[in-house]
């Protein structure tokens, strides 16, 4: 589900390293997964280490001369990190501060007082629903993480009964509403209407998490019955504080890179002038990296310094925040370059030689070719976009109403069944402290059962607009 930047999808658009026919992708494309797979499961390999090897053999099985399959995942890897990896880092640090100060425990405990064990899961569905509006997927995660780990464990509750409402909230504001980057790509192919879009998605959007979050977490509770890793768990601060923030103040810090995300948005479909000064101001401070850095920077003062800490224990838990993530860092990037390499071997395009000929509905055509791409790339984004300049022509003749639904049938077909191509796939099964049959059987999914009910309340809406 990695966000990805203009120039990325640029790259993404080469020719492909191989002239390997479609029949040979698709068999290097099964056996480069199922390599993974075996690594990861039988031989218990670190999961770094078998996608690399998983992505070489991918490039091997398909023809592909060894120096660019290496290039292809270097690039893959370099580019996951540099988008995904710094926002985890800040995420880490300001999870750390959070967690050492008492903040983390201010909210905890302040939602636990407030939510009822009934009410919890759907607690959470919302909260990450409003923090998911403007962020990306991966920024989301790193925000609610701490909290979700630490309600699950304070509370004793089932780690996917907490988990799997915070996962869906995000992952629908993700493939289906707008200002995310996949949707808003989809609208400009197709020339749908941006306010249309973003009232219709959130139509679908409700039922969609609803089913996928706090209903389906019932049953992933008890697929995959697990407590939250105490690896990844903020540690208690020490009792010793004299003091710890109070709940609004750590809300507020929270929330800041949300606000100066939304405003960012909010300017740029209002004022929509890259020459605007207004305009260039937020999309700077509304830019994932920034907001996140705001975010850390405020909390050395409102959490840290708010809790007594002196500037020597501030150094320390930034110091102590970066540790855990190594391992989760390089496995993200991994995954990042096995989808690469899929992308340049051809595996796109084939999807879309495969698809031109089909004689089917256009909003079920545009959910099977986003489903399909998906399947291959492990990339929500490129499969939206690719999706959507495919089915783009269909759009012509369309109403309004009718293209709105259109971009969202492509979202709806860029989430289903996140796998081992996945650099968010990684990231839940190393946050979640799962392996990766738990993560196919809780995450997995919920991801399907998003794009499909997704695809179901399109199809209805279809009948009334």
């Amino acid at each position: 589900m990695t966000s990805l930047s203009v120039e990325t999808l640029a790259a993404d658009a080469v020719e492909p390293i191989t002239s390997a026919g479609n029949a040979q992708l698709g068999i290097a494309v099964l056996a480069g997964i199922a390599v993974i797979v075996l690594l990861i499961t039988k031989f218990k390999l670190h999961a770094f280490l078998a996608l690399t090897i998983g992505s070489l053999a991918l490039g091997a099985f398909a023809g592909a001369p060894l120096a660019d399959t290496i290039k292809s995942f270097s690039t893959g890897l370099g580019n996951t990190v540099a988008g995904v990896g710094v926002l985890i880092a800040l995420g880490a640090i300001l999870g750390k501060l959070l967690a050492d100060s008492g903040g983390a425990d201010q909210i905890v405990d302040t939602i636990l007082a407030k939510a009822s064990k009934r009410s919890m899961p759907w607690a959470m569905v919302l909260i990450a629903s409003v923090i998911g509006l403007p962020l990306f997927f991966e920024v989301g995660i790193v925000l609610l993480i701490p909290v979700v780990l630490m309600v699950a464990k304070r509370g004793n509750y089932s780690l996917m009964r907490i988990g799997i409402p915070a996962l869906a909230g995000l992952s629908v504001m993700h493939g289906l509403i707008p200002p995310h980057p996949g949707p808003l790509v989809a609208i400009d192919a197709v020339g749908a209407n941006l306010g249309v879009t973003l009232a219709l998605g959130l139509v679908v959007a409700v039922p969609t998490v609803i089913i996928a979050g706090p209903l389906f977490s019932r049953y992933a509770a008890r697929w995959v019955d697990i407590q939250a890793p105490e690896h990844m768990i903020p540690s208690r601060p020490s009792e010793d504080l004299e003091k710890r923030p109070g709940f609004g103040v750590t809300v507020a810090t929270v929330l800041l890179p949300v606000v100066l995300m939304l405003v960012k948005a909010l300017v740029d479909i209002v004022v929509d002038d890259p020459e605007n000064a207004v305009q260039k101001v937020t999309d700077v401070i509304g830019s994932p990296l920034i907001a996140l850095l705001a975010a850390v920077i405020v909390a050395l003062f409102t959490l840290g310094r708010a809790a007594g800490f002196t500037k020597e224990r501030l150094s320390s838990t930034v110091d102590k925040s970066l540790a855990p993530i190594a391992g989760v860092l390089l496995i993200v990037g991994a995954g990042g370059g096995f989808k690469q390499t899929l992308i340049d071997i051809g595996v796109g395009q084939m999807i879309l030689d495969f698809s031109k000929d089909w004689s089917i509905p256009a909003l079920l055509l545009a959910w099977l070719i986003a489903v399909a791409i998906r399947l291959a790339t492990g990339s929500a984004t490129v499969a939206t976009i690719s999706a959507a300049g495919l089915v783009a022509p269909l759009a012509a003749g369309m109403s309004t109403g009718e293209t709105a639904l259109l971009v969202l049938a492509i979202g709806a077909g860029s989430l289903f069944f996140s796998h081992v191509n996945d650099a968010g796939f990684w990231l839940v099964k190393e946050y979640f402290g799962m392996n990766v049959g738990q993560t196919i059987k809780t995450w997995s999914v919920m991801e399907t059962i998003i794009s499909v009910v997704g695809l179901v309340f399109v199809l209805l809406l279809s009948l009334l607009v």
